[in-house]
């Protein structure tokens, strides 16, 4: 069939159509993944299996554990039949009767499937402290994927962010706003600090040799903050951010809190840390910030330094963390009016805000480290 007007596109052999539709719902289904890690989270999976101990744990008795009917077996089946395929479990093939006497286990044994966690489903377990959950919960609440849905329409818009067209006030405003989003994102950052802190405290702590004072630059709560304190007393660790943030805080020892608008100063000290701060500005607010730190590592006539914890686009070759540099880029765009930036981009922005160089430390997975000198 041809419509009048309209070009024959060229045609396409039939294996290669195959590959192509099967491309295509790849990415369409693609939202089943978060949904169903979303379920799992929720029915509490990770911890069942986890309480059950270093066995494998049959589906029968998660089903039990998690006081499902009996009639939801098969699909209980399916979604871990899914989540293993992704790597969240590890199935494998236990008796079916194993609380039966053992006469009748003499007669040959029927198997079903057990599950074992992994390394990833061991970040969905609710008493970790450098887990994911909340930032699960967080990203894949209702509120939160409203905005995907109008991102055609943003584009065709003025509103600042899809967030912005939502919900009609900005990402930080709506934190601001609602307590109980707020308190699980906060969450959410805290243990991402942990999980990051003690990967860089444990193997890379030379990064913070003969240091002697310390901003934790818009730190929220300080996890950042309290961890270097913690692990060197030395070291004078200020947490800096906004006063409905911190105002309430009360620091200790070698770690204090003061309020105030990294826009605007930022106090002196030798060493800045900013972990996952640029990538939530455009870049016209990202020079304005880093400029602001300069001012903190030189205003006392000597030299600093600034680290940076973000992603660097394509600083690493695996598929994987481009995939997910590439994500979360989309993901700043939508909420916040952020951006993932390469190192071409960055050294832009580290160049227009007045420093002379810098060096990437591509140590923390799918992050880096950057130090960028005055």
């Amino acid at each position: 069939m041809n419509f009048e007007g309209e070009k024959m596109l060229p045609i396409v052999a039939g294996d290669e159509l195959l590959e192509a539709q099967a491309h295509i719902w790849n990415h369409l289904f693609s939202f089943v993944n978060s949904m169903t890690l979303k379920c799992a989270v929720e029915l509490g999976i990770p911890d069942a299996i986890h309480h059950h101990g270093p066995h494998p744990m049959p589906l029968s008795h998660l089903v039990s554990a998690l006081q499902l009917h009996s009639n939801k077996t098969q699909f209980i089946y399916r979604l871990m039949r899914l989540l293993t395929h992704s790597g969240f479990f590890v199935a494998q093939k236990v008796p079916k009767n194993s609380g039966k006497e053992e006469e009748e286990e003499e007669e040959e044994e029927e198997e079903e499937e057990g599950y074992v966690l992994t390394n990833s489903s061991r970040l969905l377990l609710k008493h970790n402290p450098c887990g994911v959950t909340p930032l699960l919960l967080s990203m894949l609440h209702p509120t939160f994927m409203e905005p995907w849905q109008l991102l055609s329409d943003w584009f065709k818009s003025e509103d600042r962010t899809p967030f912005d067209m939502a919900h009609a006030m900005s990402f930080w405003e709506f934190m601001g706003s609602k307590p109980k989003h707020g308190d699980i994102f906060n969450s959410a950052m805290a243990s991402d600090a942990r999980l990051v802190m003690s990967v860089l405290l444990d193997k890379h702590k030379g990064f913070f040799e003969g240091v002697r004072s310390l901003v934790d630059v818009g730190g929220n709560t300080g996890t950042v903050g309290k961890a270097i304190a913690e692990a060197f007393p030395q070291i004078e660790c200020t947490v800096l951010d906004l006063p409905q943030v911190v105002g309430e805080l009360k620091g200790e020892g070698n770690l204090k809190y003061v309020e105030g608008d990294m826009f605007k100063a930022i106090p002196p000290a030798d060493v800045l840390v900013l972990k996952w701060i640029l990538h939530d500005w455009n870049d016209e607010d990202c020079v304005k910030i880093l400029k602001n730190c300069k001012e903190a590592i030189t205003s006392n006539g000597k030299k600093g330094k600034v680290m940076v914890i973000d992603m660097v686009v394509g600083n690493k070759e695996e598929d994987t963390l481009i995939q997910g540099h590439l994500l979360f880029d989309m993901a700043v765009m939508v909420f916040v009016n952020g951006k993932q930036r390469d190192e071409k981009e960055l050294s832009e922005a580290f160049k227009e805000a007045g420093f002379s160089g810098y060096k990437i430390f591509p140590i923390l997975g799918s992050r880096s480290l950057i130090e960028i000198y005055p």
